[in-house]
């Protein structure tokens, strides 16, 4: 397409122009976004040129663009350089004179936070240009795990698991075998980190390896599959059977043994504390001293008038005086009443001979 005259002439005005008003350009524009890792370092460029009409004071200022304001990162004005913002500490200048034309700085130890867009404005009246990038700090995958779930018997299904417990998204898992290629009938997810393998054989066991990964860094964990044969789960049921059943009745004698000697505690405790009825009370101390003076009366009766003297005196002085003195007690005299030998013969009494006795109580 040609183009008219009058189209020429508004080029040429439009670039005479451009040459007469060249002020301060920027000449760093290749990089508008960076990604990096948290952590890690980060070089944000900004050189520029000056035009011959730029006479007044060389003015840079870095600035992290936010909804509502700019936060001041880093700035160079009058000769000096002024950093103690945010970022203090861990942000410089690359070149100790930023005048000379390169204003690029160096972020350090970045962080989640810094993440965002920043801008490099360069000012020397009259003239003034700007540049943006926008930086992205993600976090590597860290603290990866594997772990298997599901039986790892011969026959069944089961899930090789794979999780990063820290990292930006997007993060990506990938599956692979130490020594050979993954199971035929394995189905992998890359964005869950699950391994299917379907009917386990043995020929499937061995050591997996699981790695993580997003746009900054990597990670990885491993695992020992070990595929066995099924298990015995009847003998297992019946031993779980009969464990519990002996048990219970361990349980049972327990019980019965606390049982039994609470119930002899309880009966030698009644026992102790029991009254017996046919047990008479003790004696007296009056008719302890009746009873001794009558025995002996009796036993005095039966010896011989030779041997009463010395007896009699020394046997009598042992007996307690205020008892030896206590007056007799009276007992009422009783008669029963004379019954006729023909009404006694009636009654069915029979006669009985009785002998007689002297009064030393000898028979005659």
């Amino acid at each position: 397409m040609e183009w008219s005259p009058l189209l020429r002439l508004l080029w040429t005005l439009l670039l005479f122009r451009a040459d007469l008003s060249g002020g301060v350009t920027i000449t760093s524009t290749e990089q508008t976004m960076i990604t990096r890792a948290q952590g890690e370092k980060v070089t944000l460029p900004c050189t520029f040129t000056f035009g011959p009409q730029d006479t007044g004071s060389l003015d840079i200022e870095w600035v992290l663009l936010q909804p509502n304001e700019e936060q001041t990162v880093i700035m160079y004005n009058g000769d000096r350089i002024y950093d103690k913002y945010k970022m203090d500490g861990r942000v410089e200048f690359v070149n100790p004179n930023p005048a000379s034309g390169d204003g690029t700085i160096d972020i350090l130890n970045l962080e989640a936070t810094d993440t965002g867009t920043y801008q490099c404005k360069v000012k020397k009246p009259p003239s003034v240009q700007t540049q943006r990038i926008q930086l992205t700090v993600l976090v590597k995958p860290t603290k990866t795990k594997c772990y298997v779930e599901g039986s790892q018997e011969i026959g069944t299904d089961l899930t090789l698991k794979c999780k990063s417990q820290e990292g930006s998204p997007i993060i990506s898992y990938y599956w692979k075998k130490a020594t050979e290629e993954l199971p035929a009938n394995s189905v992998s997810n890359a964005d869950t980190g699950d391994l299917l393998v379907k009917n386990a054989s043995q020929i499937y066991s061995g050591v997996y390896t699981c790695t993580a990964s997003n746009r900054v860094g990597t990670d990885e964990c491993s695992l020992e599959l070990n595929v066995t044969p099924p298990i015995n789960r009847a003998g297992r049921i019946a031993g779980a059977i009969i464990g519990t059943l002996l048990c219970l009745l361990l349980l049972a004698f327990l019980i019965f043994c606390c049982l039994k000697k609470q119930r002899e505690k309880k009966y030698e405790k009644e026992v102790h504390h029991d009254i017996r009825e046919d047990v008479p009370p003790p004696k007296s101390r009056a008719s302890t001293a009746r009873s001794y003076i009558g025995s002996n009366r009796s036993s005095l009766g039966s010896m011989s008038p030779s041997n009463m003297d010395g007896y009699a005196k020394t046997q009598y002085n042992k007996i307690p005086s205020e008892e030896f003195e206590r007056a007799p007690v009276q007992t009422p005299n009783f008669q029963p009443p004379k019954v006729a030998a023909p009404n006694l013969s009636r009654m069915g009494a029979i006669p009985v001979m009785i002998p007689a006795q002297s009064k030393d109580g000898s028979i005659v």
